[in-house]
């Protein structure tokens, strides 16, 4: 039977560093393609639909979108730029032909950039260049171009991959050009490269049905919806169909509605074929990486295998004296099943039950992999404590070996000599350093993933808010040795109850405090970092004794130093293996495993 060439469809994924423009520039095609009606109020970054992923401005979830361009339809997916959602990108890689690789005029090619591309090359995706923001007055497309050429030849990618077209484009403007300086009004170029570079899906739409569910979306009205690209035959609405599992199982279904993509929206079909992005619904029990096949024969399609997790922590019940106050989902069977109801989409995270029922193991790709599940939980009503992060160490032919991460770093060249020597002491090893663009120095070291916790708010401190870092997950190598942890102790309550002005200006001779007045705490809460090593217990409760003595000078105002207020992210990365993160909705609070001062003291003689 010969193939069947599907040429009115084209299927790319847009791949990029973080903040390169990805999103912006989908923004631009929808726009150009008339998916919104001429006076329609549009947000930016449309494509960012959840409330972290727009304060962010980073993409934590593939999209699915579809434009017309012509006769021809463009499925469009939006791939994360954060080596943290790999497992994201990993899997959508598998329902497109071709990759749109953005890079920024400016910064180049970064580690996402280079990430992305090794996984879009493996699986032999033909790529197209495209060079944004060419209207910053900085841009060195040139260089540019070359370093993407360098980067193509070190990923190891074919003849035919490197035979790459090239376009650049302002996402912002909404054009695109095929030479710096033709003009251009729309984008109008990119299009004609896509449909002219990008290879048409083709296979046999009369044989028995394949397709691979590569996302899992949910909807309250028709529950889970799967996500992905018709790889052979023909799918239908009301067709019973086999389910394979990953295990080698068969199990039967029926697809209940049929979706196709249109814009930002889904519109209900009767049919799909061969090279479609299709939602279906009505497969209660469907998982990613499962194929939907033909019910009389069922042949399942190889998954791509994800990188496993290098990052671990202990969710656990709030057992704090304020839990329960601000959180509406406080029990452990709360907690467990959201952690396990998580696992149906997020295919990088991995839960395990541990000795303790009411604590759980959760391990995914990084901090941020973590602390955006964290978030999430929080703004969804969920009260519970975390841990400190734990890299996964390996045994790999007998040796201990652990998480390695690929470190680049732009900063200014007076802050070298600070940020050389700070990842000395966390046992990172240089192995690359660019001369000054614009007055900026580009690092780059191979450093364990355990160095990294904590480092990001002591860079932002060193470089004055001048350092850009990035980092992504490289390979496992022989453990690395001690890496001294935090060398500063914190300032820890004494006793329960609210804050006082007076309580809190005593208690900052000590250190910098986290919280201001009016602020309840309890005895064991961490209300402060100290200047010296050890911890100190502090009273910010205690009031000023009153007396009927006046004296000169003792109704002036007891002046505060302003809190030093920490987002989560900072709270996990500051807090040492004795201390916990309590999260509710409301609030974010640090405190000490143990809450009792002289239980404290004895546990730690013990474990001296």
């Amino acid at each position: 039977m010969d193939r069947f060439v599907r040429n009115d469809v084209r299927n790319i994924a847009i791949i990029a560093h973080v903040d390169h423009g990805k999103t912006t520039l989908v923004d631009g095609m929808l726009k150009q393609s008339g998916v919104f009606r001429v006076n329609e109020r549009v947000e930016e970054r449309v494509m960012d639909s959840n409330d972290i992923e727009r304060e962010r401005g980073i993409t934590i979830l593939s999209k699915n979108t579809a434009i017309f361009y012509g006769d021809t339809k463009i499925n469009i997916v939006d791939t994360p730029g954060h080596a943290d959602f790999g497992g994201e990108v990993e899997r959508v890689l598998k329902m497109v032909d071709g990759v749109l690789l953005l890079v920024d005029a400016f910064e180049g090619p970064m580690p996402q950039t280079r990430f992305v591309l090794k996984k879009a090359l493996e699986l032999k995706l033909k790529p197209i260049v495209v060079i944004n923001k060419i209207d910053r007055q900085d841009a060195r497309p040139n260089e540019v171009i070359d370093e993407i050429f360098e980067l193509f030849l070190e990923l190891g990618a074919d003849d035919e991959q490197l035979d790459f077209p090239i376009v650049y484009c302002s996402a912002r403007d909404g054009i695109a050009k095929y030479e710096l300086e033709d003009e251009a009004k729309d984008l109008k170029p990119l299009f004609d490269t896509i449909i002219n570079h990008v290879p048409a899906p083709q296979g046999y739409k009369d044989e028995p049905l394949q397709m691979l569910v590569t996302t899992i979306d949910s909807n309250d009205y028709v529950g889970r919806i799967a996500i992905g690209k018709i790889e052979r035959g023909r799918i239908k609405r009301n067709q019973q169909v086999a389910i394979c599992g990953k295990d080698g199982s068969v199990r039967n279904g029926k697809i209940v509605t049929l979706y196709t993509f249109n814009g930002l929206k889904r519109e209900e079909v009767e049919e799909a074929f061969l090279g479609d992005i299709v939602a279906v619904a009505g497969l209660t029990d469907i998982n990613i990486g499962e194929t939907i096949a033909d019910s009389q024969n069922p042949e399942p399609l190889p998954f791509v295998e994800i990188d496993e997790p290098t990052i671990s922590m202990t969710f656990s019940v709030n057992d704090s004296p304020f839990a329960g106050r601000e959180g509406e989902y406080v029990t452990t069977r709360h907690l467990r099943d959201r952690l396990f109801k998580e696992l149906e989409t997020n295919v990088s995270l991995r839960v395990s039950e541990t000795d303790s029922p009411d604590a759980f193991e959760v391990a995914g790709r990084g901090e941020l992999h973590l602390s955006i599940l964290i978030e999430t939980m929080r703004r969804e009503g969920y009260e519970f404590q975390v841990s400190r992060p734990r890299v996964i160490y390996k045994e790999i032919d007998g040796v201990l070996c652990e998480p390695i991460e690929l470190l680049t770093i732009d900063v200014p060249e007076g802050y070298v000599g600070v940020v050389i020597e700070k990842l000395g002491s966390r046992k990172a090893e240089m192995i690359n350093m660019t001369s000054a663009i614009n007055g900026y120095v580009r690092l780059e070291f191979k450093i364990p993933a355990r160095g990294l916790i904590g480092y990001r708010s002591e860079f932002l401190t060193d470089t004055k808010g001048n350092g850009i870092m990035n980092h992504i997950f490289y390979g496992y190598e022989p453990a690395k040795g001690d890496i001294p942890e935090r060398n500063r102790g914190v300032l820890v309550a004494f006793e329960t109850g609210e804050a006082v002005t007076y309580g809190l200006y005593n208690a900052q001779e000590r250190g910098s405090l986290i919280i201001g007045p009016g602020t309840p705490v309890y005895q064991g809460m961490i209300v402060g970092i100290c200047s010296r090593s050890e911890d100190i217990d502090v009273n910010v409760c205690k009031k000023k004794h009153v007396t009927n003595m006046r004296a000169a000078g003792s109704d002036e105002a007891l002046r505060l130093t302003p809190p030093f207020e920490m987002s989560l992210e900072q709270c996990l990365e500051f807090i040492a293996g004795d201390e916990l993160v309590e999260v509710t909705p409301k609030s974010i609070r640090m405190r000490k495993r143990i809450l009792n001062p002289e239980m404290r003291k004895k546990e730690a003689k013990k474990n001296k």
